[in-house]
């Protein structure tokens, strides 16, 4: 079984004399001011959650944008810093965007064109030729800041999501063979109908193709892409190799379903700290209930948040004996306020939960907590062993660690996990409550069921989601590509 202790020594002898470099947008820990002084966060998201694990085991170097307003107090004359703060083992490499290059790199061409594009939630992507330029620009600042680490050594340089699609081909462009490059793409990857509208497909094609290897959450996704380059572009496709030959370079093409630091969630969860704030978080929102119910997410049009709260709406109208019996709470990170999509969102989601709450509210009680702050880890945790019911409802996701996490808090084999049957987590997580977000009237049912399951089916469900949850952990996922990449076999 894949560990941390297993992928250290792996990279230690497969590595050799190759630097690691990991490069995405988000940086994992951020400075920031606060009542006067220097305080840091872990980041939020599913790509430092993933990570951030594999960087401590193998004392790398990542490259990030350093977005926190005190961040370039806290490095040395490199961008340098050693994370985390407060126990370093590896090394931060923070790289400067002018508001400028945020706008049009960030904000605009990656979640106003590739987000839309790549999720199916029907909201219509914007193409700006500014934002591209920006785009372009950003990424090759990026590529810089990894040549300059790189010198005239070789380097494995593992980049992260749809922030960087032209990064592999300014590397290989500047050092050729002296660069090892793989990819993973964190979100879906649309079907060649969805894609072709994007005015910059060719050159996202061929910056992806720039890499030795191409990652994806499941194997739809690999053969979206590879349909894609199909009709786009000039490559010869080996379909027995599941690779893409352009220009005598060839890139392989594979599913690498994520996970998470399965055992260090299961320890984290019996902490005293985590223990401390589930007691302050019973006694902030008073949670006396019969069960509680969770949603966890950023807010984000692909999230299902509209849908799942209809869905409570209508659990409560089907079933108004449970009024007063529980609470709903969801948690919501605001998010990329800057794009119209996203405040309008955020003020569905505020008239949606007032609405509910008047509807259905009786002698104090009210059904939805609706609840925007930033939380550290320990926090997190807490809240998913508050939860009897985890609902996890995106319309369109890549794989979703918010059900992977929940189900590792779980130490009792208690719980019921909802899942939406559009994120990779539903093809390993076969015994959670799978739900089609958009059927309003099996949602709410589906909800029923979750709250009406007997003790002993929980059990059997819960069991067999963390044995699957343990064995495809964060580690797995790491070597896996390592080894696909590195041409090695770990024996399981």
């Amino acid at each position: 079984m894949w560990t941390k202790e297993a992928l250290k020594k792996v990279i230690e002898k497969q590595l050799g004399d190759y630097l690691l470099i990991v490069v995405s947008n988000r940086e994992p820990y951020i400075h920031i001011q606060k009542k006067g002084k220097t305080v840091w966060q872990r980041s939020a998201g599913g790509v430092v959650t993933a990570i951030d694990p594999v960087m401590k085991a193998c004392s790398g170097l990542w490259i990030a944008h350093g977005s926190g307003d005190a961040d370039k107090k806290t490095v040395d004359s490199d961008n340098r810093i050693q994370v985390p703060p407060d126990d370093p083992r590896y090394t931060l490499h923070r790289v400067w965007l002018t508001k400028e290059e945020e706008d049009g790199y960030y904000y605009g061409f990656a979640n106003e064109a590739l987000w839309p594009l790549s999720h199916i939630s029907y909201t219509r992507p914007n193409f700006e030729e500014s934002d591209w330029r920006m785009y372009e620009k950003v990424n090759r600042k990026f590529a810089d800041a990894v040549l300059y680490e790189i010198k005239d050594k070789k380097a494995f340089v593992w980049i992260q999501d749809y922030h960087m699609a032209l990064l592999p081909r300014f590397l290989k462009e500047a050092k050729g063979n002296n660069i090892i490059t793989a990819h993973f793409w964190h979100i879906p990857w649309p079907n060649p109908e969805v894609f072709r509208i994007c005015p910059k497909r060719t050159e996202i094609l061929e910056g992806l193709l720039a890499n030795d290897l191409l990652g994806f959450h499941i194997r739809y996704h690999c053969e979206n892409f590879i349909s894609s380059v199909e009709k786009e572009i000039e490559a010869r496709i080996d379909r027995e190799r599941f690779s893409i030959i352009k220009g005598g370079h060839e890139t392989l093409i594979r599913p690498f379903p994520i996970g998470v630091d399965y055992e260090y969630v299961e320890r984290l969860s019996e902490s005293e700290e985590v223990k401390k704030y589930m007691q302050n978080l019973k006694e902030e929102f008073l949670l006396d209930y019969d069960f509680i119910m969770l949603g966890l997410d950023r807010i984000d049009y692909t999230k299902g948040i509209l849908e799942r709260l209809r869905a409570l709406d209508r659990f409560m109208e089907r079933y108004p004996e449970y009024k007063g019996r529980f609470v709903f709470i969801q948690m919501g990170r605001l998010s990329r306020l800057h794009i119209p999509a996203y405040k309008n969102l955020n003020d569905d989601i505020n008239a949606l939960v007032e609405e509910i709450n008047w509807k259905h509210s009786q002698e104090g009680w009210h059904p939805v907590l609706f609840v925007r702050r930033h939380l550290s880890y320990p926090e997190v945790i807490a809240f998913y062993k508050l939860a009897n019911i985890c609902v996890v409802s995106p319309l369109h996701d890549g794989m979703n660690l918010v059900a992977k996490e929940y189900v590792s808090t779980r130490i009792d084999n208690s719980g019921v996990l909802v899942l939406s049957q559009f994120t990779g987590s539903a093809r390993e997580l076969e015994d959670a409550i799978l739900i089609n977000p958009y059927d309003i009237e099996d949602f709410s049912e589906k909800l029923k069921d979750a709250v009406t399951m007997d003790r002993e089916e929980v059990k059997q469900r819960m069991v067999k989601m963390r044995n699957q949850v343990a064995f495809n952990n964060i580690y797995r996922w790491a070597g896996k590509l390592l080894s696909e990449l590195l041409k090695f076999e770990f024996r399981e």
